[in-house]
């Protein structure tokens, strides 16, 4: 299964910074958790996509399973993290980032 990663909060206009591959038997929310979770800069930067940085230490948000699909800000900077307001699509449902979880977008 894989899940579409929009952002559309902040005034962006919607576009698709990434596709996380998931695996097949997950629920649906769960899928949205890990898509969320690997689209967010807890301990790196999620959409740089490599392991270690040049200083040596470690990318802990790096993640084989996210193809990054929107281009690196000028000077190599990272995405933002996946926030609430953005969006993920699995399969034709589409879902908004909710305050607490997701909710299923008309």
């Amino acid at each position: 299964m894989k899940v579409s990663v929009i952002h559309a909060a902040f005034g962006d206009t919607p576009h698709v910074v990434a596709f996380v591959d998931v695996d097949d038997n997950m629920k649906v929310d769960e899928a949205l958790e890990y898509a969320y979770r690997w689209t967010n800069n807890v301990m790196g930067s999620w959409s740089r996509k490599e392991q270690f940085f040049e200083d040596g230490s470690e990318n802990g948000d790096y993640n084989e399973n996210v193809t990054v699909m929107a281009p690196l800000h000028e000077g190599g900077m990272g995405l933002r993290s996946t926030s609430m307001g953005d969006q993920m699509l699995v399969g034709t449902k589409k879902y908004e980032v909710a305050m607490m979880g997701f909710k299923e977008v008309a």
